[in-house]
């Protein structure tokens, strides 16, 4: 087998390493160094928000997030049910109801036309996901959310930098999260950036991530908090990225015109579209799904894939079909088409912002080959 390309490959060429240098040579390697300010403060420049607050991670800034926002126990929050578990830890652990709604077949994000249908009169939020490159639409969301009078919750982890109509993704949410895994365009290993321009919020959600110590006494307790905080060198690191953000961004479009330009004459695929009517694919991840008539799984094919020296991820397993909540008894008999078919038949091929040309020829070769053991 020839070299195996892995799913992602981080790019790590900036600052990281001066940053990172100057946290051990100066000792400042907790969440108390210089550099978590400034990576806070230029987040939320970034995004055109007025506060930025550093977590651990996008987990951890949705859970703070939610408690931050006071939903408590019988609150409902509508959310798609094609994303990441980490959406909706934050609500069950809280003994919060997610009412889930499907997904668009070609952008992967909520349908937004089925979210009034589902408000109630407990209904307090709505929790929106940017899903591999696209947005959701907006426009409908904002609307409902004055309508109704319901906080935002935006899931900006996979889009840094992205817009919908010209504004920042991560400016629409009452409180916006971001991610900074290893796959993400800026990248931190681990960790999290909340961004709001509520004083009330911001200041409410630095207290929870640091274990609510009072200023006053700080081992004296009103209330509970978690341990969520960045460490500098973590934020070190996220700075150096973020200045080298536009190239990344850059290099983003490049992948997706490339695998498109690679991949365009294969008949059994859908590729990602590469715009809508209010936003450009940033193409955080190449997300290819197999036609439905097509005889394989993406299982299968990604299986096939690894034997070749591919790395591939399947896409999201839908929240109404996750054994740990059917074992609860939540969302029995509920069907999402959109999301099960995606679901069934999705996956992302090696994307990451440090992959080659070269390696994206190979891939693009190897998917071709794959695909037509199914034909």
């Amino acid at each position: 087998m020839d070299k195996f390309i892995p799913v992602n490959t981080p790019l790590l060429d900036g600052n990281e390493k001066k940053y990172v240098e100057e946290c051990v040579e100066t000792g400042w390697i907790s969440s108390e160094g210089e550099f978590v300010k400034r990576f806070e403060e230029s987040m939320a420049h970034f995004v055109d928000r007025k506060y930025g607050i550093s977590v651990t991670n996008a987990t951890a800034g949705l859970e703070v997030a939610v408690a931050a926002l006071g939903l408590k126990a019988g609150d409902e929050v509508i959310m798609p049910t094609f994303t990441i578990v980490s959406c909706i830890i934050p609500l069950v652990n809280r003994g919060i109801v997610p009412v889930l709604i499907d997904s668009d077949e070609k952008t992967f994000n909520m349908n937004v036309d089925e979210i009034e249908s589902k408000i109630t009169p407990k209904t307090r939020a709505i929790m929106v996901v940017h899903i591999y490159g696209l947005t959701v639409e907006m426009d409908k969301v904002l609307e409902l959310a004055k309508k109704y009078n319901l906080k935002i919750i935006e899931d900006a982890a996979e889009v840094h930098g992205q817009t919908y109509k010209g504004k920042k993704c991560g400016s629409f949410g009452d409180i916006s999260v971001f991610s900074f895994y290893a796959n993400k365009i800026i990248a931190t290993g681990e960790g999290g950036m909340i961004v709001t321009d509520s004083e009330e919020l911001a200041t409410k959600c630095k207290s929870i991530r640091n274990l609510c110590f009072k200023p006053e006494r700080r081992f004296v307790h009103d209330e509970l908090g978690f341990n969520y905080r960045m460490t500098n060198t973590q934020a070190a690191i996220g700075l150096a990225q973020l200045e080298k953000i536009d190239e990344h961004i850059e290099k983003k479009h490049f992948i997706g015109r490339k695998y498109t330009e690679l991949l365009k004459d294969v008949d059994s695929i859908n590729l990602p579209i590469a715009k809508t009517d209010y936003c450009e694919n940033i193409y955080w991840v190449y997300a290819i799904t197999l036609k439905k008539d097509y005889k394989m799984n993406a299982i299968q094919v990604m299986d096939k894939l690894k034997e070749e020296g591919i790395g591939t991820r399947p896409f999201f397993y839908p929240m109404h079909k996750q054994p740990v909540f059917n074992n609860k008894g939540m969302f029995v008999n509920e069907k999402y088409e959109g999301a099960e078919y995606i679901s069934e038949k999705g996956f992302y091929v090696p994307s990451g912002i440090g992959i080659t040309e070269e390696e994206m020829e190979i891939v693009a070769d190897k998917v071709k080959k794959v695909l037509k053991m199914g034909e």
